[in-house]
């Protein structure tokens, strides 16, 4: 089990991280300042919104101690390749998800170890693991630009080749995905039977208030039906794979996988429960 967490889970986030590269061109960071209202319209609801609305359902629910900061784990996660799928499938502006996912991944090595931070000390208490911002920092940068970068690099040299090879590697990273979230659901079995009652509620809840706020506030804001449905998405889908590699590898467990990553991996199955039903209503809308 150990060889799992400390080898196997970082290899497993950093070749997804690396698939989400060999997607990415530097037309995609380009584009910000194109764009410049839309992108900041997205990135305030992912990186200030996003882990407010989750702080309070966690007040709302009342959960605690580690499965409260499994909770803001998740929130801290930017989204994944996923969202980008699912904001070509809502006919939504494609360009504009990806865009906020290359940026909001790469500036997840700061925003992640501060909210982490924040939750470890809110809701452990005197109780609360030591949590290095530095080291989590150095951590996330080789875990997610390291890799990102990468694959945008191979991308850039290799055109032809990578643009070939990017489905197969999507494929690849899409099982991986599944299987850090299955391992993770089966390395805390107990726990994860016995606080279903209180994170799945908490997770739907989630889903649902995310996939809703993040559609009306950039609506409130002046932006576009499209940009509004690809905010939307890009707010309520987050990268759980991530999640459950910082609560394993940064914040630790001594025995299998850490039940901070708990959220993360009910999120995984759960996501697709409100996540399907918005695609389907964001199609209608055209």
């Amino acid at each position: 089990m150990d060889t799992l967490i400390s080898v196997v889970l970082p290899l497993g986030l950093a070749f997804i991280m690396f698939s989400l590269g060999v997607g990415l061109t530097l037309g995609d960071f380009l584009r910000v300042g194109q764009r410049p209202l839309a992108f900041a319209v997205g990135a305030l609801n992912q990186v200030i919104l996003l882990p407010l609305v989750v702080y309070l359902i966690i007040l709302a629910f009342g959960l605690q101690a580690e499965i409260a900061v499994g909770f803001m784990i998740l929130a801290a996660c930017p989204g994944g390749v996923t969202s980008n799928i699912i904001s070509r499938l809502a006919k939504g502006d494609v360009a504009l998800s990806v865009s906020l996912t290359a940026v909001i991944s790469l500036t997840s090595m700061i925003t992640v170890p501060l909210i982490m931070s924040f939750a470890v000390a809110t809701f452990m208490g005197a109780n609360a693991p030591e949590v290095d911002i530095t080291a989590t920092a150095v951590t996330m940068f080789a875990l997610t630009v390291v890799p990102i970068m990468l694959g945008l690099g191979l991308r850039r040299l290799f055109p032809t080749a990578m643009s070939r090879a990017e489905p197969a590697i999507s494929r690849i990273a899409v099982i991986l995905f599944a299987a850090i979230v299955l391992a993770a659901l089966a390395g805390n079995w107990g726990l994860f039977v016995e606080n279903l009652p209180s994170i799945g509620p908490a997770v739907l809840a989630m889903l649902v208030v995310l996939t809703a706020v993040g559609y009306t506030v950039p609506r409130l804001l002046g932006r576009t039906r499209n940009e509004a449905k690809t905010i939307s998405i890009e707010t309520g889908v987050q990268n759980g794979t991530l999640g459950i590699a910082i609560a394993s590898i940064v914040v630790g467990s001594t025995d299998g996988f850490s039940p901070y990553g708990l959220p993360s991996a009910v999120y995984g199955l759960a996501m697709y429960l409100t996540i399907i039903p918005a695609l389907f209503i964001f199609r209608r809308m055209d």
